[in-house]
């Protein structure tokens, strides 16, 4: 089997064990209460205050893991189970999403190149996987739709790599400011420390994923020149 299939395979496996981790970890310690009795809304209006940070808003949004930062409107948008839940899965989450809201208000380079990739890489996604298909069916007449859609694909790829230091960054700041404002214990620190590296390992697997399936694309265009 070619090593490209090997690996997409493999990464495809990984992911789905690292998905169904990531939401065994979180259903366990959303069953963990916090001692300071706090609600993920509450964690993440201090975390806001305590970084001097006064136009952003912490809104509730439906869904399950749907929480993210916004830094179009400046809002932390923080999942139903999290916003109200007073557990120390709700306060690793709203801490990571707080810790964009002070990326980007500390102007922190990997936040504003990703976030200037966005619009690009929104508009590539729309037409890349019809480009490689037809790069494909078409290469032995021609190679420039799969040049092409190689290069948008290798975008993305870049994309979900820049992606991978701005998670990480907002996981060690939130570990770090509830660390020093002592908003859990030890336990519930080491709780929400798991709890943020197996989330962060859904972005690697990502990552790599691309990477694998731009490295398939390369290898067609390669043995049919």
């Amino acid at each position: 089997m070619p090593l490209p299939y090997l690996l997409i395979i493999v990464l495809m496996l990984a992911s789905w064990g690292i998905q169904w981790r990531l939401r065994s970890k979180f259903k366990q310690y959303a069953q963990v209460r916090l001692q300071s009795n706090l609600s993920g809304a509450q964690i993440a209006e201090r975390m806001l205050a305590d970084h001097g940070i006064r136009d952003v808003r912490v809104i509730s949004t439906a869904g399950q893991l749907t929480d993210h930062y916004n830094p179009v409107d400046k809002t932390v948008n923080l999942s139903e189970g999290v916003y109200a839940e007073r557990s120390a899965a709700a306060a690793a989450i709203a801490a990571h999403e707080c810790g964009h809201a002070v990326q980007h208000a500390t102007a922190y380079s990997m936040l504003q190149f990703r976030s200037a990739m966005v619009p690009m890489v929104s508009s590539v996604s729309r037409y890349m996987s019809w480009i490689l298909i037809a790069g494909v069916l078409l290469l032995r007449t021609s190679a420039i739709p799969l040049e092409v859609g190689i290069a948008l694909f290798g975008l993305v790829t870049l994309f979900s790599f820049v992606t991978l230091p701005v998670e990480f960054d907002a996981s060690r700041r939130a570990l770090a400011w509830m660390d020093q404002r002592g908003v859990v214990t030890t336990q519930e620190h080491a709780m929400a420390k798991d709890a943020l590296w197996w989330a962060a390992m859904t972005y690697v697997v990502a990552a790599l994923s691309a990477l694998a399936t731009l490295l398939y694309y390369v290898s067609i265009f390669m043995r049919r020149r």
